[in-house]
């Protein structure tokens, strides 16, 4: 049975709830509904093609409308729908994946736990590592610190572990024993500090916060290696080196969120390589799968899962769903597409690079102030005066009015706050860059004139 829009309005603000929305007021405006991708692009029930940006959320990696992993999801549930991880069973999907994350992880991430979303294997990582130490004797070093405007989801301990204040609000957050330091966001408070000396007065955040805590208490510090959600803060190169340098000097375990930043998100397979870091615990989810189906990990290192398998007894964790056949199907040909068509490669040398290079002349526009960007992933931060790093009065409106206008053009675009964020999906052409540059400054034009700027 088809519907007209209107009726699907209807029936979606009579029962369906909407996350980070008001609900009440999406309810009278009427909510977009996407009907078909292909590539690059979606359509929307009134016909509309949208060049996407944004990859859906972050996570559509190798375009819509690949039937490969229709097909694999397809043959995986005619063979073998569904079956647990617990009761010392698995399957051979979920085995094949569990490898094949190790192949590509950094180091020795070797070691993989299922979950269903990004948010549930941060609460996977805040559970095991406070079993790790309590394993061996440190039940005392529980304490986790994050960043203020991290994002690591919206479960308990998810939104907890991030920093977001507007979610600390709602659910008594955060729960006991994680602490927040400032992020590294040159723009805002880089002041006249060069960008990698900035970078190391950032790192040493963590560090002043590890001795006011006391190392004995601290035991693990969580970051994404770019802070998407908050409005893609790039930090600067001597940022993550330095940090790594801290955690070891304290031995506190580095947990690396990779949920936006993996399966080529920068042009490196994950953020860590991108700034030169290594992680003893890292967090996937999106790009593993380019979307199509909900599969998370967390990925734990050879020192942190020895502990675990030989210390910790029974795994008193874990989920219905944990390394569900048919998810880990879609992931093993998720990943074949990336790495057979060499995707990631084409981002890191061609595309990423022509992607920056279109970027860059956005950045010239009256209205940004800054045009930051790494591999595929950027913001355009918007300013009322180019020749200063500052933020409109009223900090949000005209970043909703720019991705209006930008949808207006056939464009989607987050905004988050007054910054325009991008995340394509990987197979971007050329082409289709010439295309989202002339929309975007056309969105840019329309915003400067609807301010009188």
């Amino acid at each position: 049975m088809n519907l007209d829009t209107r009726t699907l309005q209807q029936l979606d603000a009579a029962h369906h709830l909407h996350p980070f929305n008001d609900n009440a007021a999406l309810a009278k405006k009427g909510t977009r509904i996407l009907t078909r991708g292909e590539g690059c692009y979606v359509w929307d029930a009134e016909g509309n093609q949208l060049l996407d940006a944004f990859a859906g959320l972050w996570c559509v990696n190798v375009g819509y409308g690949r039937k490969e992993l229709g097909e694999a999801a397809s043959k995986q549930m005619t063979q073998l729908a569904y079956y647990n991880s617990f009761f010392q069973c698995t399957t051979e999907p979920t085995i094949q994946l569990a490898a094949k994350l190790a192949e590509l992880a950094p180091g020795d991430l070797n070691h993989a736990f299922f979950t269903n979303s990004g948010s549930e294997a941060n609460d996977t990582i805040l559970r095991l590592v406070r079993h790790f130490w309590a394993v061996q004797d440190q039940p005392q070093k529980n304490i986790f610190i994050g960043r203020h405007d991290g994002y690591h989801g919206t479960t308990m301990a998810g939104a907890s572990l991030g920093g977001m204040k507007g979610m600390h609000k709602q659910g008594g957050l955060p729960i006991p024993d994680i602490h927040h330091i400032d992020p590294p966001f040159w723009f805002s408070d880089g002041g006249e500090l060069p960008e990698d000396d900035y970078g190391l007065l950032a790192a040493k955040r963590l560090e002043d916060k590890i001795l006011e805590l006391g190392p004995d208490r601290v035991a693990a510090f969580i970051g994404e290696p770019i802070m998407g959600a908050i409005g893609v803060y790039i930090p600067p190169r001597t940022y993550w080196p330095q940090i790594e340098r801290i955690c070891r000097k304290y031995d506190v375990l580095l947990v690396a969120d990779e949920v936006i930043c993996g399966f080529g998100r920068t042009g490196e397979w994950f953020g860590s390589q991108y700034f030169g870091f290594q992680p003893d615990i890292m967090t996937i989810a999106k790009g593993i799968t380019s979307g199509y189906i909900p599969l998370g990990a967390a990925m734990f290192n050879d020192r942190v899962a020895g502990v675990l398998k030989e210390q910790g007894g029974e795994l008193a964790h874990g989920c219905t769903y944990s390394g569900h056949p048919v998810c880990a199907a879609v992931a093993l040909e998720n990943i074949r597409i990336l790495q057979d068509e060499k995707i990631v490669e084409t981002c890191k040398q061609d595309t990423g690079p022509y992607l920056a290079q279109r970027w860059a002349e956005l950045g010239e526009h009256r209205l940004v102030g800054q045009a930051r960007i790494a591999g595929m992933m950027g913001a355009l931060e918007l300013v009322p005066d180019k020749s200063k790093r500052g933020y409109f009065p009223d900090r949000g409106s005209v970043g909703v009015l720019c991705r209006d206008i930008a949808l207006q053009h056939g464009l989607i675009l987050r905004a988050t706050w007054d910054a325009m964020l991008l995340s394509p999906p990987l197979i971007i052409s050329r082409e289709q860059i010439d295309e989202l540059f002339e929309k975007a400054w056309k969105a840019l034009d329309g915003t400067a004139e609807a301010l009188g700027l």
